[in-house]
């Protein structure tokens, strides 16, 4: 079994930073593509950004662009994303998960493992 762990969540004031950090655990499995959603509050679950197994490849939604970084550390199993410039519609629920391969994904429907989510409050 394979478990992933977010950290890192907190309330920032907008324009201030944060990074978000995914250990993954257990049965771990290789290659894997990583990637970050979020919920924010009555609202479904959407694509952040994703990261290829050699961190070559990389994407984000667009309104990530320019202020968020994805990266990982293979080994130490654990992907990062690094939030700059955030805003109060940033506010939300963050999910890192993993897909089996060595992409990219941007569909929820394409990962196996799902984490806690870590809380992220960005405020006026």
């Amino acid at each position: 079994q394979v478990q992933l762990v977010e950290s890192g969540g907190r309330l920032v004031q907008a324009g201030g930073s944060l990074r978000l950090s995914c250990a993954v655990s257990g049965r771990t499995f290789s290659p894997y593509i990583m990637g970050w959603f979020r919920q924010a509050p009555g609202k479904g679950r959407e694509f952040v950004a994703t990261i290829s197994w050699r961190g070559i490849n990389t994407d984000y939604a667009d309104s990530a662009k320019g202020r968020f970084t994805i990266s990982r550390d293979n080994a130490k199993n654990t992907g990062y994303l690094r939030m700059n410039s955030l805003k109060p519609e940033d506010t939300a629920v963050y999910y890192c998960a993993a897909a089996t391969g060595s992409a990219t994904a941007h569909s929820e429907q394409q990962y196996n493992y799902w984490g806690q989510g870590t809380q992220v409050t960005v405020s006026s």
